[in-house]
């Protein structure tokens, strides 16, 4: 039997067994990290060449783009993926606005929003699709499908507008978007919880921690190729590469140790909205991840004399992005499980130590 093109979607069982990502949803992750990339080399430059305070600023609100079209993929699929013919269309219709989005970024780090923007609003136009068939095909959650789909449309309208405030404006009007979109779930989720798969949403979001790693060793690693065509090895880059190397390893072991799908099918349905703290919470764990690549590309730029920021601003670009991973990880993912004392004093002298080490010779 053929599935139609145009079809309601039904909503998925939040208890179904075995529930697991999707070669599309694994497709889709590699695509965006097309624009993590962009994002970390950007941001990597702005290091480089001194100017860290407007990069980490830029950075911040193009990562937010990227990671919030991705959420939103991503919690939805829980809910209605069908794997159906209209799904998938729909599906890679927000993947071209990803790859859109992936373009328009080193000109948004520039202060040219018009082709971000524009890739932004295909993707968001692509899921008001779906929240739409989800209405249909789900009345008992049709009120919440509809406030979705009304609310994101509303925040596309705004985001248009956005284009045409004055520059000044840049900063304070993109943050009361964010603000904007944040509260879209928030609102919709209120008339009744969508049928997101516990298991599911923790191994998303723990392949899109595992792809964003590994940016981060991509980018460290061409980084360090470029290096060596130029000069010999040297003991600071073995010290790149070596720090490097522990520090990802340490970050992904840091992440796994805790089991995410556990907490969030114990949070499913107390109605204390833990859950968005725990969903919204991973944009500083992924940013940073992200931000890591960057910052380690910089001090190996630091070594080989092409950066011309200083060496405390280039430790900073490293020190910075982990003492934030590691708050994060802390904040989302231990406190959860071991709320006490000892834990946080623990990963508090972590940071400390870590953001100390900006002042050392090799942070």
């Amino acid at each position: 039997m053929t599935t139609p093109l145009i079809s309601v979607l039904r909503p998925r069982d939040p208890a179904e067994g075995h529930r697991s990502a999707t070669p599309l949803e694994l497709f889709t992750d590699l695509c965006f990290v097309v624009a993590v990339a962009q994002a970390a080399t950007a941001l990597h430059h702005a290091g480089s060449e001194g100017h860290l305070i407007e990069g980490v600023g830029h950075f911040g609100l193009v990562f937010f783009a990227i990671w919030w079209t991705w959420l939103n993929f991503a919690w939805f699929a829980s809910a209605y993926d069908d794997d159906g013919a209209a799904y998938r269309v729909l599906t890679l219709l927000q993947i071209f606005g990803s790859l859109v989005l992936a373009a328009g970024i080193p000109r948004m780090f520039e202060g040219e929003f018009v082709l971000g923007v524009a890739g932004y609003v295909i993707m968001r136009l692509g899921l008001v699709a779906q929240w739409m068939r989800a209405a249909a095909g789900d009345p008992e959650r049709a009120t919440t499908c509809r406030h979705y789909a009304a609310g994101i449309s509303a925040v596309q309208v705004l985001w248009i507008a956005y284009l045409f405030v004055p520059h000044s404006l840049d900063v304070p009007l993109f943050l009361v978007l964010v603000a904007c979109e944040l509260a879209v779930p928030v609102w919709a989720e209120r008339s009744g919880q969508t049928p997101w798969h516990p298991h599911h949403i923790a191994e998303r979001y723990g392949l899109f921690y595992i792809i964003v790693l590994g940016e981060t060793i991509l980018s460290t690693t061409v980084a360090i190729q470029q290096a060596l065509d130029e000069r010999e090895v040297d003991a600071a880059l073995v010290g790149v590469v070596a720090g490097g190397v522990l520090i990802v390893f340490s970050a992904w072991w840091l992440y796994f140790a805790r089991d995410s799908a556990a907490f969030l099918s114990r949070v499913r349905y107390l109605g204390t909205g833990v859950e968005y703290l725990w969903g919204f919470g991973h944009y500083f764990i992924f940013a940073a991840a992200a931000a890591l690549g960057a910052g380690l590309a910089v001090r190996v730029d630091h070594w080989t004399h092409h950066a011309h920021a200083s060496e405390v601003q280039t430790a900073a670009a490293l020190t910075i992005p982990l003492a934030v991973l590691l708050a994060a990880l802390w904040a989302v993912t231990v406190r959860p499980h071991a709320p006490s004392g000892a834990e946080a004093a623990r990963y508090a002298v972590a940071i400390v130590v870590v953001l100390a080490s900006t002042y050392a010779a090799v942070p």
